[in-house]
């Protein structure tokens, strides 16, 4: 059999700790298609799932990555969508870091006119998870006011220009002036230098109080209170990471006088059926609008995928604005 070349993290390691190994080319189910990667992203899960603190679903690749484009060079026998040669981008259940991945034909989708191959592989776990989090769960609507936090992170920066298209009002933090501007350039009302300057403050301490409908929040920890306090009368604040911890003493009696709803989400633990839902969504309501260049994806650096504890400690360092990409084929 073939082998492929794959990134072999060490099991609670550092961004040194990384191996360039073979393998066996993946086999794939009836509703899959083996893909040859061209680019792969890098995204926040990749280090805490390198580090042991966050643990892959049992059904799911222990090749990190979440998201590649490439070439579809086999087909599952029940696979109708695709055909041998098409180029897609894709929502992978891991395997990223590798030449070959196998995938499920419904999590491909078609790589938007006018994207170059690095721009596509950008797209898949940021879009599924600020489309369904925003949108689909969160229901934001026009004229809404909506906080971003981490505003430069791949997240963030789809995030900013999603909720700006479909016309809510943005805020959003981020950790240098660099940073702030950069938000602002994409649409943002105005962006908060949360090192400089508490956001809650921000917000609040002024004669025109700004207060929120809507709050994305990847920071967790201290952040939840002052959430809380932010939003305005029946507002909704979404969960999709907790980098400054899960664990919080919160006074909950704002939730119940202000009607709050507090939820949110990871992406890899949900079911094919509803990654396939979301995907189908993104392309009748979101991929046009990358097709037109209404949305634009925002590349920081592009690193080989021998390289990639390079790629690890940019992403650790926090200096990056946008999405961190692994180069597998040319």
């Amino acid at each position: 059999m073939k082998k492929m070349k794959y990134i072999s993290a060490k099991e609670q390691g550092t961004s040194e700790d990384f191996f360039l190994l073979e393998a066996d080319i993946p086999e794939i189910g009836p509703n899959e298609v083996l893909i040859k990667i061209h680019f792969s992203g890098v995204n926040r899960p990749d280090i805490l799932q390198r580090e042991g603190k966050y643990l892959p679903p049992v059904d799911a690749s222990p090749i990190l990555g979440l998201e590649a484009s490439g070439e579809i060079i086999k087909l599952g026998k029940s696979v109708h969508r695709w055909k041998i040669g098409d180029l897609v981008t894709a929502l992978l259940h891991g395997g990223g870091y590798a030449e070959y991945a196998a995938v499920n034909q419904y999590h491909c989708l078609k790589i938007p006119i006018g994207l170059s191959m690095l721009e596509a592989a950008s797209l898949c776990e940021n879009y599924f998870t600020v489309w369904s989090n925003l949108f689909l769960r969160g229901n934001l609507l026009v004229g809404e006011k909506v906080l971003i936090h981490g505003g430069t992170s791949g997240i963030g920066l789809t995030a900013i220009q999603l909720a700006t298209y479909f016309g809510a009002k943005v805020w959003t933090t981020a950790g240098t002036e660099e940073k702030c501007n950069f938000c602002s350039k994409m649409g943002a009302e105005a962006a908060v230098n949360y090192k400089k300057q508490d956001f809650l403050d921000f917000f609040l301490d002024r004669a025109d109080q700004i207060k929120m409908d809507v709050i994305l929040d990847m920071v967790g920890g201290n952040y939840i209170e002052k959430n809380i306090e932010l939003l305005n009368e029946e507002g909704r604040l979404i969960f999709i990471a907790f980098l400054k911890g899960s664990v919080e003493k919160v006074n909950f009696s704002r939730v119940m006088i202000k009607r709050l709803k507090l939820f949110g989400s990871t992406l890899r633990p949900q079911s094919l059926n509803a990654k396939s839902q979301i995907a189908r969504s993104l392309e009748e309501n979101v991929w046009p609008l990358l097709e037109q260049k209404k949305l634009v994806p925002v590349i920081d650096s592009v690193f080989d995928l021998a390289d990639v504890s390079k790629a690890h400690r940019r992403m650790e360092s926090s200096a990056h604005i946008g999405k961190i990409m692994l180069k597998v084929w040319d």
